[in-house]
């Protein structure tokens, strides 16, 4: 954060400096008093319009400072009031505590969003329809484009501002946890064993380091281009206990299909479609129904789904309608290949 701050003792030509440092194109100054406390920005069109009002290099950045700034407080955040100031084209954002100190800085210049989530990837499966490819190295780690199919997954939350991700493994577990042993485009990612195979979120009950109200459940293998801020602020809006991302499946009937009471025919429908939505593997759920999982038991999401349903819970469909991709087998796996050639 000291990249960013500035005292406001400091001159207009010591702003000058600090902003020529800075390699990107919104360049931000917070102004601080002598106790650390917010109470400005700078900008280098401040210090312009400063100095055609007749301010001076060696004037204090006070003179010309912006008074009147954007933040969100630390005990009040909202994800839609973030929202609002980055679609404003307010792109640097501070959090600030009850006495106006920086807690962080939101950076919307490196990031699509700083979702208020944390984030699990199940990596545990054998991949056995994609042998002999996954004989020796685990689905997830399998090459797509330039990285693995998980770091794409990986990748995407974090460009979301997830920071608390955890993956859970099981088949050729050392060769993914030796993959995050160091830290993944600046974010530590945890792995969980799991000591046998739990099904699809079993083995969520073995990650220990939730940090979040609501958490992000995903399949490793699947490639996608979701949009998880749409998905959460959805989410959010239905105050749902769990979401389940699903993709539009269309079926086509090449016949004339009979409408039928028992054998008598009550009518015809011409070569009929049908639209479903089908599981996309990709959920947000309350931390709170995770205790719904039983401990070492074979559980599916499908379960739980049900189980939440039985107990009058509210589970909601999102409509995921972009890239979506379940690499399950090698003719997925190669399309997948194809595509990611094409996506910047």
């Amino acid at each position: 954060m000291s990249n960013y701050s500035i005292n406001i003792k400091a001159t207009i030509k010591d702003a000058f400096i600090a902003l020529d440092e800075f390699n990107h194109g919104d360049q931000t100054l917070f102004v601080l008093d002598d106790e650390d406390r917010m109470v400005g920005t700078l900008t280098d069109g401040d210090i312009r319009r400063g100095l055609i009002c007749g301010k001076q290099l060696n004037d204090s950045v006070e003179s010309v400072m912006h008074k009147d700034f954007k933040y969100i407080m630390q005990s009040e955040f909202d994800m839609m009031i973030l929202k609002k100031y980055r679609d404003g084209d307010i792109f640097f954002i501070p959090m600030l505590d009850e006495d106006m100190h920086i807690v962080e800085i939101y950076n919307f210049l490196k990031y699509k969003s700083f979702l208020p989530i944390d984030a699990v990837m199940m990596a545990g499966g054998k991949g056995e329809r994609l042998r002999p490819l996954t004989d020796k190295t685990p689905k997830p780690l399998l090459p797509l484009g330039d990285k693995a199919i998980i770091d794409h997954n990986i990748d995407r939350l974090i460009s979301y501002g997830v920071k608390n991700i955890s993956v859970t493994v099981n088949y050729l577990k050392e060769q993914i946890e030796e993959h995050f042993a160091e830290p993944h485009n600046g974010v530590q990612v945890l792995t969980y064993q799991e000591p046998k195979f739990l099904g699809t979120i079993g083995s969520i009950k073995f990650v220990q380091n939730f940090k979040h109200d609501v958490v992000l459940l995903m399949n490793s293998d699947v490639f996608t281009n979701i949009d998880f801020e749409d998905f959460f602020l959805h989410f959010q809006q239905h105050e749902a206990e769990m979401s389940v991302a699903a993709i539009p499946y269309i079926v086509k009937v090449p016949y004339g299909v009979f409408d039928l009471n028992g054998r008598n025919i009550q009518g015809l429908i011409e070569k009929p479609t049908y639209n479903y939505y089908a599981n996309a593997g990709i959920y947000l759920i309350k931390r709170r129904a995770l205790e719904e999982i039983p401990e070492n038991t074979f559980f599916n999401a499908t379960d739980l789904i049900d189980k939440l349903i039985v107990k009058g819970k509210k589970v909601i469909r999102y409509p995921l309608n972009g890239t979506w991709i379940d690499i399950g087998n090698p003719q997925e796996y190669a399309k997948a290949n194809e595509l990611v050639k094409h996506l910047i």
